[in-house]
C-alpha cells in the first residue's frame, strides 16, 4: 500500500510539472540562468568586503590588486579569449559584428554628450559614461550563452564587435575626464595627444591587439605559454571583484546614488530598449539576438572600476555602478530573455 502511495505522489508531481504554463517555465528557467551567471559575481564583491572587515585585506592590498588586474591579468584574459576566436571565419558574419560595433559606438557617443551637458559634477562624468555603456560581455556573456545553448554561440563575434570599442573609448573618455591634477590646464590638442598615447600604451588595448593578431595568423602558443596566460586571466575576475568589495565605501556611495541609479537604468534597460527592436527589424534571431541582449543588458564590468581607479576618475561612482548593475541584472536579464522568448524570437 505504501509503495502505491509513493507512486501516486510521484505521478502527481509529474502532472504538476507537466501542467506548468510554458510562460512560467520559461521565466523560471531564465531566472535560474541569470542567477547562475550573476549571483556568484555579486557574492565575490561581498566576500571582498567581508575579508577587508575581518582584516585580511586593506586599502593598500586593494590598490595593488587593481594594478595587477589592470596591467597583467585582464590583458591576459582578453588575449586568451580573442586568440581562440577564428577572426577569418568571423568576417563572414560582418553584418552581425557591424551591428554590435555600431550600437556600441552610438551608445558611447550619445551617453558622453548627454553626460557633459546634464551632469553638474564634472568629476563624475568619466565614470558615469563608462558605467552606462560598458558590459561584462567577455566574461558574463560567454557563460550566460553557454548556459542556454551548451556552446559559446555568437558570443565571440559579439566580443569582436564590442569589447575592443569598450576599452578604447574607456581610455579616451577617462583620459579626457580625468581628475588627475597634472591634467589641469591642458589644452584640447594636448588632451587628444595624451588620450591617443594612453590608448597605445594601455595594457588592456595591447592584450586585445595581440589577441587579434594571434587569431588572424593562427600563431602557435605552446602549452606552457597557453596555461600560464590562462592562469593569469582566470584570476582577473575574482581578484577585481574582491578588490571592489574591499575598497567599496558605502557612505560615499550613498552620495552618488542618483547617478548610480541613472547609469544602472541605462545599462540594464535603456540601451536594450533602444537597440533590440532595431536588431529584430534587421532580422537577427536566436543566438544572434541573445548575444545582442547580453551585450546591451548585462551588468557593468569590474574593469570599469579598475580603470577609473587607475586613471584618476570617480572610483566610488564606478564601484557603485558595478555593484548595483550586478545585483539587479539577474532580474533585468530574465526580463529580456522572457520577452524575446515570449515573442518567438529566440
Amino acid at each position: 500500500m505504501k509503495a502505491d502511495d509513493e507512486n501516486q505522489i510521484g505521478n502527481d508531481r509529474k502532472s504538476i510539472l507537466n501542467g506548468l504554463n510554458i510562460k512560467e517555465a520559461t521565466v523560471l528557467q531564465s531566472f535560474i540562468f541569470s542567477l547562475d551567471a550573476t549571483l556568484p559575481v555579486f557574492l565575490m564583491i561581498v566576500i571582498g568586503g567581508l575579508l577587508r572587515k575581518w582584516g585580511f585585506f586593506d586599502r593598500k592590498f586593494a590598490n595593488t590588486a587593481n594594478k595587477l588586474v589592470f596591467k597583467i591579468c585582464l590583458p591576459c584574459l582578453l588575449f586568451e579569449d580573442l586568440s581562440k576566436t577564428d577572426i577569418k571565419a568571423a568576417a563572414q558574419s560582418g553584418g552581425f559584428i557591424g551591428f554590435c560595433f555600431a550600437a556600441t559606438l552610438i551608445s558611447i557617443l550619445v551617453i558622453w554628450a548627454a553626460a557633459k551637458i546634464f551632469i553638474k559634477d564634472k568629476a563624475s562624468v568619466g565614470a558615469f559614461v563608462q558605467g552606462s555603456y560598458r558590459s561584462s560581455a567577455a566574461i558574463l556573456g560567454i557563460a550566460f550563452i553557454q548556459n542556454m545553448y551548451d556552446n559559446a554561440g555568437m558570443a565571440p563575434l559579439m566580443i569582436i564587435g564590442a569589447v575592443p570599442l569598450y576599452n578604447i573609448f574607456a581610455v579616451i573618455v577617462l583620459s579626457f575626464e580625468s581628475k588627475d591634477p597634472g591634467d589641469a590646464g591642458l589644452e584640447r590638442k594636448e588632451k587628444i595627444r595624451k588620450a591617443f598615447i594612453n590608448v597605445l600604451k594601455n595594457p588592456i588595448i595591447i592584450g586585445i591587439v595581440l589577441g587579434l593578431i594571434a587569431s588572424y595568423f593562427r600563431m602557435p602558443q605552446g602549452k606552457i605559454f597557453e596555461k600560464t596566460v590562462s592562469g593569469l586571466g582566470n584570476i582577473s575576475a575574482p581578484l577585481a571583484l574582491m578588490a571592489i568589495g574591499a575598497a567599496f565605501e558605502g557612505k560615499e556611495a550613498i552620495k552618488k546614488i542618483r547617478l548610480t541609479c541613472i547609469a544602472s537604468f541605462i545599462k540594464l534597460l535603456g540601451l536594450a530598449a533602444v537597440f533590440i527592436p532595431i536588431a529584430v527589424h534587421l532580422g537577427f534571431r536566436n543566438e544572434y539576438l541573445i548575444a545582442i541582449a547580453i551585450m546591451l543588458g548585462s551588468p557593468n564590468t569590474p574593469t570599469s572600476y579598475v580603470m577609473a581607479k587607475e586613471m584618476h576618475n570617480d572610483s566610488v561612482l564606478a564601484s557603485s555602478i558595478v555593484v548595483m548593475t550586478t545585483l539587479l541584472s539577474s532580474v533585468t536579464l530574465t526580463f529580456w530573455i522572457f520577452l524575446l522568448k515570449h515573442s518567438g524570437l529566440i
